[in-house]
């Protein structure tokens, strides 16, 4: 199994990013995926998940600002992420399944003026 996330960068309040998570060794269109992040001194927080029938939920706290989706054909899993707070700066990293533990490097998002 191989997770590469790709995306993250330094935004501005309000801007927004889009992060992307390559996937391989694994059929992944039959896996549920989710983003977690995981800010200087917390512990990972959940972000969004999303089925393998495209089912997608929300953590309360990105709700309304932030979309997940997938492109099977591509492997791929997307974050777009938009009204970007502060609060939002974390690592951000994809997982498959329903877990929290981080198997990639993740990508950093630093939102900030």
């Amino acid at each position: 199994v191989q997770l590469v996330e790709s995306g993250g960068g330094m935004v501005q309040p309000g801007g927004s990013l889009r992060l992307s998570c390559a996937a391989s060794g694994f059929t992944f269109s039959t896996y549920a995926m989710r983003w977690v992040r995981q800010a200087p001194g917390k512990g990972p927080e959940w972000v969004s998940g999303i089925n393998a029938g495209g089912s997608t939920t929300y953590a309360d706290s990105v709700k309304g600002r932030f979309t997940v989706s997938r492109d099977n054909a591509k492997n791929t899993l997307y974050l777009q992420m938009n009204s970007l707070k502060p609060e939002d700066t974390a690592l951000y990293y994809c997982v498959r399944g329903y877990g929290l533990v981080r198997v990639s490097q993740g990508t950093q998002v630093t939102v900030s003026s």
